[in-house]
């Protein structure tokens, strides 16, 4: 009997929620409450997405150690593969430490910024966030943690001025090495990333300039720097009367294949989202990067009667460096004419254009990723077209309008990396000197620069 009452109490209060509290509640949903929801909504952190960028975070850190590591250090003498390794592992340390300082800030601290506005600001970011000021556990960015974008975005800083170690190998000094690497970041690295990924009223945003991972910002930034360090740090003794072949094939095809599985992290999680824009990148990545392998072995057979593996490795790369800026806005018709253009043109960078003009890039770092950059950032304006099988080209903008926007960053990316990379070096060499002597440089880096070998030669 009490619980039949119960059953009708229960049943009473039931209707007088329906027929009185319900409707004031959907009264104050469609009131009052959406924006608030929708507040939460766009601030609501994603557990997928986060946990997509985590993954390409540590992606794109594995690219550099111990990818790039194992790449160059298989392409250098074996009196020289510890120096190498250590400069890529010394340099991830350094700039993780110049990054939490003061790199963040300038690269993605928008104060000041503002739409349609040229200012300061449209060149380098603020200190507002030195020593990452108030970022917290709690702190977004878009739908992820700040603290996973950060560790992403330093990543990209740590993998530019390691490319540029691939120019002066087997020659700088330890010493000469870090403090160039260092003021590069931060006053060369830094604002071009700003330009191109700080969002409205950043220069490259203005200019509507397409660079979804990194054309621009990494490799032709680390590619034109590698030039300038290769003439002003000077020529291998010996170069190029004398062989000087790779200690270690293995190792840099090791280096490679790390390299290709690390850059979906590189080109996908550009993405910042796990979504089809970012699986788009993946595939474009994918297509681009065989293309290339396979055009820069064809040419190499013909050329030389055979194919070879560094040949297959060293195109492979370029194919990746290509479809960087493109990986977000080209289909994969346009990715497989990046990828062939890419393996024909960095085959000639690396090839008859060093020898033309005389130079020691060691380790082809002008020749694959200052061209491929280029190449690949003003393809970027032309498959981008949705006529091309691209995602489309913003509003107002055409092929023409869009590969001289990619011209016009090309230019702004090539003439500021130059002229820091120039006054820095230069000033080092008028100091601390830039490489060391000849005696050091004919006994190794490893020896002289560490008291190191890299193989015990005596097991």
């Amino acid at each position: 009997m009490q619980q039949r009452c119960s059953s009708r109490c229960i049943k009473k209060h039931s209707t007088l929620l329906r027929g009185r509290v319900l409707p004031i509640l959907v009264v104050l949903l469609i009131c009052g409450v959406p924006g608030f929801a929708l507040a939460q909504e766009s601030n609501a952190l994603d557990s997928g997405d986060t946990a997509w960028l985590i993954t390409a975070t540590a992606l794109v850190l594995f690219m550099t150690i111990p990818g790039l590591a194992l790449f160059y250090g298989g392409l250098v003498r074996v009196q020289n593969v510890l120096s190498v390794l250590m400069q890529c592992f010394a340099l991830t340390g350094l700039i993780t430490v110049l990054w939490v300082i003061c790199g963040y800030s300038l690269a993605f601290n928008t104060a000041g910024m503002a739409a349609g506005e040229t200012n300061l600001n449209s060149f380098i970011g603020g200190l507002g966030t030195m020593f990452l000021r108030g970022v917290g556990v709690e702190s977004l960015s878009g739908t992820i943690p700040e603290t996973v974008f950060i560790t992403f975005q330093l990543t990209f800083a740590i993998i530019t001025p390691a490319l540029i170690v691939g120019a002066f190998a087997e020659r700088i000094k330890f010493s000469a090495m870090l403090i160039f690497s260092a003021v590069w970041a931060v006053v060369a690295y830094t604002p071009i990333c700003h330009m191109a990924w700080a969002g409205e009223g950043a220069l490259f945003h203005t200019l509507g300039v397409i660079d979804f991972a990194g054309g621009t910002v990494v490799h032709i930034n680390a590619g034109v720097a590698a030039l300038i360090a290769a003439i002003l740090v000077g020529k291998r003794l010996g170069y190029p009367m004398t062989a000087m072949q790779p200690h270690s094939l293995p190792l840099t095809v090791i280096g490679a294949s790390m390299l290709w599985v690390g850059w979906f992290g590189f080109n996908a999680g550009s993405a910042v989202a796990a979504d089809g824009s970012a699986g788009m990148a993946m595939l474009v990545t994918q297509i681009s990067t065989a293309t290339a392998a396979i055009t820069w072995m064809f040419v190499e057979w013909v050329r030389h009667g055979r194919p070879g593996t560094l040949g297959i490795a060293t195109g492979a790369v370029a194919g990746l460096v290509a479809i960087t800026p493109a990986s977000g806005s080209v289909g994969p018709m346009g990715a497989l004419v990046i990828g062939f253009v890419s393996g024909i043109v960095c085959f000639w960078g690396a090839t008859s254009l060093k020898r033309q003009l005389g130079y020691d890039d060691s380790l082809d770092a002008f020749g694959v990723h200052g061209i491929g950059g280029i190449v690949g950032a003003l393809l970027t304006g032309v498959f981008a077209a949705k006529s091309l099988g691209g995602v489309g080209l913003a509003e107002g903008m055409n092929i023409g309008a869009q590969v001289w926007a990619q011209f016009i960053s090309i230019v702004i990316t090539v003439v500021w990396s130059g002229v820091i990379s120039f006054i820095t070096l230069k000033i080092l060499d008028a100091t601390i000197g830039l490489r060391v002597e000849t005696d050091d440089e004919r006994m190794g880096l490893d020896l002289s620069q560490h008291n190191e070998r890299g193989y015990n030669l005596q097991a």
